[in-house]
Formats: C-alpha cells, sequence, structure tokens
C-alpha cells in the first residue's frame, strides 16, 4: 500500500457552493496510479465545508446556497459569536452540519465518483479567502 499527502490551496471563492473535482485531481497526480484505494479530503476551516453531490445543473449549487441561508440565518438575536460579522457563527453553523471531509474510492486511477456526483467546497463566508486542503490518496498499484 502506497499513500501520498499533499495540502492545496483553492484560490479564494465568493460565498456559495462550488465544484473543486478537478482542482483537487489536479494537484494529486498520484491518483491516476492508484489501481484500488482512497482519496481522503479534508478542509482546515471551521467556516467553509465539503460535500458530494450534483455536478452537472448549477442550479442544484444555487438551491444549496438557498435553502441553507434560510435553514441558518445571519443576525439571530441569540448568536453571541459575532466579532467577524453577520456571517461568522451562521459559517460555523454550517461547516458543521455539511462537515470537513470527503472520503472518495479510487478505481483503476480514477475516483470513482457516480456520474453526477462532485466535490462542492461550500463557502459560508461573504470573504472566506483562500482555503487549505489536506489531499491523502492511498491505495495498491
Amino acid at each position: 500500500m502506497q499513500f501520498y499527502q499533499k495540502e492545496i490551496k483553492l484560490q479564494a471563492k465568493k460565498r456559495g457552493y462550488h465544484l473543486v473535482t478537478d482542482e483537487i485531481v489536479v494537484a494529486i497526480p498520484e491518483i491516476s496510479k492508484i489501481k484500488t484505494g482512497q482519496l481522503q479530503v479534508f478542509i482546515k476551516h471551521t467556516s467553509a465545508s465539503l460535500t458530494i453531490n450534483e455536478n452537472a445543473d448549477p442550479t442544484v449549487r444555487l438551491d444549496f446556497e438557498t435553502h441553507i441561508n434560510k435553514m441558518i440565518p445571519e443576525d439571530m438575536p441569540y448568536y453571541q459569536h459575532n466579532y467577524e460579522g453577520s456571517d461568522d457563527m451562521p459559517a460555523h453553523i454550517k461547516a458543521s452540519m455539511l462537515g470537513c471531509s470527503v472520503t472518495i474510492p479510487i478505481t483503476n486511477g480514477k475516483l470513482n465518483l457516480g456520474i453526477w456526483q462532485g466535490i462542492y467546497l461550500g463557502e459560508h463566508r461573504n470573504y472566506g479567502g483562500a482555503r487549505i486542503l489536506v489531499v491523502t490518496v492511498f491505495g495498491t498499484f
């Protein structure tokens, strides 16, 4: 079994959900060497998230943003953690709900995702900045 690990820096993205599958695959070409294994992606932030969902229709990502903002609104009077603005605490809640990592099987040098699946970065801050991912690939050749 072979292991590869790398930190990659994603450019700052606007608030919302963004497909980052291709950015990850390009950053860790070792995936192509793995016959059977796994990719694990971890985000080193508490106000952004990772999840897997629809990779074809961009309206799904817009609906994600709209719905989660209704579920977890800004400016709630009971939020005490608001040092960095009205999007601060809601971003932490959203990140915890969606999660900080995804794991995907690798089969014959490719991510074994469903035909309509992709990795989303959920950017929950208005000005979140660049995001750092730790990408770990392991498996057999």
